[in-house]
């Protein structure tokens, strides 16, 4: 696992709480200025993620994304939220993210007018890459609400300026149309963090922002429909794929996938055989389709007797100083979980069983043997369903 963060700013409490959601155990870390960030691994993948809430508009932004970048030495920034659709193709609800950030306020006024002096940083190739590899998958959407219609990912200059748009006749209405016009969404704070990013090594940063009005003078109408809340959850689903893509090839140092589809390598299956008192790990590069643990020729491992072996580990591991105690803490509590919903045999309870356990490896993901004994576990859970 990658223990190199990702950071994600938020500038709405909105926005911030839509990611913490996403966070098993997210721990507080203070900054000495005072900032707040919270920190934890993504409840249903292996990145870590530094979480801040940053107000709005680009200088904090900018501010804030420096003071974090500083800190965590991150893989990549992103900076999730809302924004106003530019185009009419775009609906609610839908997801864009930018392939450039356009900082539209800069400028000169003349005695013939205002002329621009426009500013424009490139998203990276490599999150681009991956970000449009999520959106063709489609694999964000699965925590949405089966219920509502699939929001579409669109991918397009993002202008950042000091103002909130609601109009599409006034004046700034009139300069983003004509000097600005392949943007496709208006929002305050893509320009700082993308400026910040500059200034650090080319630090790749991402800007994914979920539609919440046309910007047309229909904002209040769409905010008392309660569009910000979905386009929220729209942004913060793609956001958490995103950094999920971004923190496994940074940790692997190439795309995600190598092999190409139909490739008879996704067909191999590793044996790894114990026998006696010996005990093995899962060992393979990459792994394709189910694993299934056997402590001996056709005998399954018990899982009831795989958590209590695992909890014992987590003990040693404590006592050893290798294991905090907030974080054993928390771990135990969701293993308590585990042990309670292993008692039933629903569905719910299985489901409820899974998502405890990975809830305890984003925990403990940091101490390498917890992290490979709980994947058996996993994997034996799993393999109820």
């Amino acid at each position: 696992m990658s223990n190199t963060p990702i950071v994600i700013l938020t500038a709405l409490d909105l926005e911030y709480q839509a990611i913490r959601e996403k966070l098993a155990a997210p721990r507080l870390r203070r900054h000495p200025q005072g900032t707040r960030f919270e920190v934890g691994r993504l409840v249903d993948g292996r990145a870590r993620v530094a979480l801040a809430h940053v107000g709005k508009g680009n200088h904090s932004a900018a501010v804030l994304a420096e003071r974090a970048i500083a800190v965590f030495k991150p893989a990549a920034l992103l900076f999730v939220g809302v924004a106003g659709a530019l185009h009419s193709h775009i609906a609610l609800g839908d997801v864009v993210m930018a392939t450039h950030v356009y900082a539209f306020h800069g400028g000169t006024s003349q005695d013939d007018g205002f002329m621009g002096r426009p500013r424009v940083w490139e998203t990276s190739h490599v999150a681009d890459q991956i970000a449009r590899h999520i959106s063709r998958s489609r694999s964000w959407i699965r925590d949405l609400p089966a219920d509502r219609p699939v929001p579409e990912v669109h991918f397009g200059p993002i202008a950042a300026g000091e103002v909130v748009l609601n109009s599409r006749v006034s004046a700034h209405a009139r300069w983003i149309r004509e000097h600005y016009n392949d943007a496709v969404a208006i929002e305050m704070e893509g320009a700082g963090v993308a400026q910040a990013g500059q200034l650090n090594r080319a630090l790749p940063v991402v800007v994914v922002r979920g539609i919440s009005d046309r910007a047309d003078g229909s904002k209040e109408v769409t905010d008392r429909e309660a569009w910000q809340p979905r386009a929220v959850a729209n942004a913060a689903a793609f956001a958490a794929a995103l950094a999920e893509g971004l923190a496994t090839d940074e940790q692997h140092g190439e795309p995600m996938a190598t092999e190409p589809m139909g490739s008879s390598r996704m067909h191999e299956t590793t044996h790894n055989v114990a026998k006696d008192n010996a005990r093995v790990g899962v060992q393979a590069g990459t792994v394709y389709g189910g694993i299934r643990s056997t402590s001996g020729p056709g005998q399954p491992v018990d899982l009831a007797e795989a958590l209590a072996g695992f909890r014992a580990r987590m003990q040693r591991a404590r006592a050893a100083g290798r294991l905090d105690e907030d974080t054993y803490s928390a771990a135990e509590a969701e293993l308590a979980v585990a042990e309670e919903a292993l008692q039933s045999d629903t569905p719910q309870s299985r489901s409820t069983l899974t998502l405890a356990l990975k809830k305890v490896r984003g925990l403990i993901a940091d101490v390498a043997e917890l992290a490979a004994n709980l994947s058996i576990v996993i994997a034996l859970a799993q393999g109820l369903s």
